[in-house]
């Protein structure tokens, strides 16, 4: 497992690709997420081996990144479509096959049937483009109780239920984009993710959740940063992660006031910050 940097998880806005590389570089972490469209723009000016080499030279990894194609409204539907193959040719040529993508826990419109057919249609072509490119599709499921009580019909929010929509897609390259937060509000525990395999884990991200406010009652927003407060199991999570044989990226994705504030003045500190929790968490997990 690699400690991975997304600057915007952290509240770092409009940080360009190189720049990212070089903030993950002076703070320690081991990896970077990118906007593949910006890596292939990259390529396109100054060739793949430039990216490569920026990369190489910081001694920073792709971590992953994700799918630019908007499958809920179908928006150049076609058009993304066709441009998904080479970003992800792309993506494989900077050995970084983990694509990404989430899914809302209820809808308006679609009961649940209706809604696993409906994403079944939607992410297989997108699911299978990805698979003939050599690249896997990491599916996050959003599990706070306050954030899918608004929709008329739930629908997934819970590990077991991602998995099985893997499933029904069928190409064979689809997991999860495991949350330490989503499991914790969904109900879950580190025994869901002992029963994973490393092939079913794309990416993961890491948090806190505050301290004195029911699970029921958490908001998707308001989190904290790896061990900040002790509410999520997170030494058993990557004990289990560990387990099932995941060696993937690793990023904090903490929500958090505190840390949006401190890199709107100071985005160094806020990525030192950030980077020194997710060294406590190797060391509480003995993963050094």
């Amino acid at each position: 497992m690699h400690k991975t940097l997304g600057p915007a998880a952290i509240g770092i806005r409009g940080l360009a690709l190189p720049d990212a590389i070089e903030l993950a570089r002076v703070t320690g972490f081991e990896a970077v997420v990118f906007d593949v469209r910006e890596a292939a723009d990259l390529a396109h000016e100054h060739g793949v081996g430039h990216v490569r080499d920026l990369l190489s030279r910081a001694g920073v990894r792709p971590g992953a990144w994700s799918v630019p194609v908007r499958w809920r409204n179908r928006d150049d539907w076609d058009g993304e479509l066709r441009r998904l193959s080479g970003l992800a040719a792309l993506a494989r040529e900077l050995d970084c096959p983990r694509a990404t993508s989430g899914l809302l826990p209820g809808s308006d419109k679609r009961s649940y049937e209706e809604n696993v057919a409906w994403h079944v249609e939607s992410l297989r072509p997108i699911a299978g483009i990805l698979k003939d490119e050599g690249c896997r599709l990491g599916l996050e499921f959003i599990g706070p109780k306050t954030f899918r009580a608004p929709f008329r019909y739930e629908f997934i929010f819970t590990l077991d239920g991602v998995m099985e929509l893997a499933s029904a897609i069928g190409t064979g390259n689809v997991g999860v984009l495991l949350d330490a937060w989503h499991l914790h509000t969904s109900g879950g525990s580190t025994s869901d993710v002992a029963r994973l395999t490393a092939k079913d884990v794309v990416a993961v991200h890491v948090n806190d959740a505050p301290t004195g406010v029911p699970r029921d009652e958490l908001v998707d927003t308001v989190r904290a940063l790896p061990l900040e407060t002790g509410v999520i199991d997170l030494v058993g999570f990557m004990h289990a992660l560990r387990d099932v044989g995941y060696d993937g990226p690793v990023m904090p994705e903490p929500f958090s006031q505190r840390v949006n504030d401190l890199a709107a003045n100071d985005p160094l500190a806020a990525a030192h910050e950030a980077a020194r929790t997710m060294d406590e968490l190797w060391r509480a997990a003995g993963l050094n």
